[in-house]
């Protein structure tokens, strides 16, 4: 499944980039095999963070805190790292949305349906038709069908039950971005709050807290 949402991001990609109408002002790109010297290149260029997992089920975070250190703003979900990012930039100066992890735990509890959160949004619905009818894929409806059916009827990242509130708070974002005052300081806030995820600070608490050890002074020869 991993691999099939790979190339649904590829198949849309060239969609995308293949358009006159839109290719002049937005491109998708997906970097293959994406490590630290690329990160010094996109971390710092980055506007936006998405940060979208499902509350409760990302263990933590690190890519979040290095846009953030750069000045990008987040938009994502009460989960891992966002949770302590939100609380040092502010409430106002992240772009929160969807299900919260105990609010996620409740949904399974009751019976997820999907299904019913297709059938209660157009947009929504209109997406997935897409991707299942073959507009991404040359025409074949059978490629992407498989995706298409485990949101459908499984979905167990819950990400249907996300997206009206995703598709809400990008509307945030981009009513933020048309005010560039606003965006400058959100964006100066992020990272001027950002001292707390300092790598001295964790290996500290590291050595403090879990190794036990204590410092060692090192003289110059």
């Amino acid at each position: 499944m991993a691999k099939l949402i790979i190339k649904l991001v590829n198949a849309v990609a060239e969609t995308v980039n293949a358009d006159p109408e839109v290719n002049t002002r937005l491109k998708v790109a997906f970097v293959p095999n994406f490590n630290v010297q690329n990160g010094q290149l996109i971390y710092p260029a980055a506007d936006l963070s998405e940060q979208i997992s499902t509350a409760g089920k990302e263990a933590s975070g690190t890519g979040n805190m290095k846009f953030m250190l750069n000045g990008a703003l987040t938009i994502g979900t009460l989960d891992g790292a966002n949770v302590e990012m939100r609380e040092e930039a502010g409430a106002e100066n992240f772009f929160l949305f969807g299900l919260t992890a105990a609010e996620v735990d409740r949904v399974k509890r009751e019976g997820y349906r999907p299904a019913d959160y297709v059938a209660g949004n157009a947009e929504l619905r209109a997406v997935l038709e897409l991707i299942g009818g073959g507009r991404f894929s040359r025409g074949d409806s059978g490629l992407f069908r498989p995706l298409v059916d485990n949101l459908t009827w499984s979905d167990p990242f819950l990400v249907l039950a996300d997206y009206g509130a995703y598709r809400d708070c990008q509307a945030e974002v981009s009513k933020a971005w048309m005010d560039p005052d606003r965006w400058t300081r959100m964006s100066i806030l992020n990272t001027a709050r950002s001292g707390k995820f300092s790598s001295d600070r964790a290996i500290r608490e590291y050595c403090d807290e879990i190794w036990n050890v204590d410092a060692v002074i090192v003289r110059p020869v």
